[in-house]
């Protein structure tokens, strides 16, 4: 999956800082270090699904980013958040 960029929202930016404590630069790090992209979901809209992408961060959080792939190869991003145990596995797994 090639991801060409990324769609902030602003009330998701809050969100991920404030119920997360993740940050933007966090989300960029998860792209960019080979994450594991999984489709959650088909959307509503004709190819625009829901996927996540499991990932480390440079620091090596292991966070889990919930996004719609837009026609556009752009990831919207829905939510992000620190792995659960099962989804590590799956991401050690790889």
């Amino acid at each position: 999956m090639k991801i060409v960029g990324i769609i902030w929202l602003e009330e998701i930016v809050d969100k991920l800082l404030k119920k997360h404590a993740v940050q933007t630069v966090e989300v960029k790090e998860v792209f960019n270090n080979f994450p594991i992209f999984r489709l959650v979901e088909k959307g509503h809209q004709k190819d625009e699904n829901l996927y996540t992408a499991l990932s480390q961060t440079n620091t090596g959080r292991y966070l889990i980013v919930f996004f719609v792939y837009k026609k556009n190869q752009k990831a919207l991003i829905i939510s992000a958040r620190e792995m659960n145990n099962a989804e590590r596995r799956i991401y050690r797994g790889k």
